[in-house]
């Protein structure tokens, strides 16, 4: 976790690591999942390299076979979504992992008639976070 990030971010990783944790317990349902952070350009060649976009994101998610898959999440697009938004970039990289982990386990907001906004929804209040990424397009 938390590989490739070059410029300063300020990452609170022990709060994201318990984060994950908690993920895992009550979202994943045990079944554990990885979590890379880097940046731009890490997210943008594996964006390129398994989707053949060409352009950096805040999240991507990669379903395993052993466990549950793995995500990786920009960090210099959590530090940009956070300014916009008004928290700190650990809450948006929460928001990011709450949001790749609903992928992981099988939801598509782009096909599931609303199903995967609504879990997003009861989670992220769950878990006290603010908007999610759906909530935030779907204005």
């Amino acid at each position: 976790m938390f590989q490739g990030v070059k410029r300063s971010i300020p990452l609170d990783r022990r709060r994201l690591r318990a984060f994950q944790t908690r993920l895992t317990e009550e979202v994943a349902s045990g079944r554990p999942f990885t979590v890379l952070v880097a940046n731009d350009g890490e997210l943008q060649r594996l964006n390129r390299e398994f989707l053949e976009h060409d352009y950096p994101t805040d999240v991507l998610s990669f379903p395993g076979e052993v466990e549950l898959g793995e995500m990786a999440i920009s960090a210099d697009r959590a530090f940009e979504q956070a300014a916009e938004y008004g928290h700190d970039v650990s809450t948006e990289i929460e928001i990011l992992m709450l949001h790749g982990l609903l992928h992981l386990l099988g939801h598509d907001h782009e096909t599931d008639r609303g199903k995967m906004r609504r879990l997003e929804t009861k989670w992220r209040q769950t878990l006290g976070l603010p908007a999610g990424l759906i909530e935030r397009t779907k204005k």
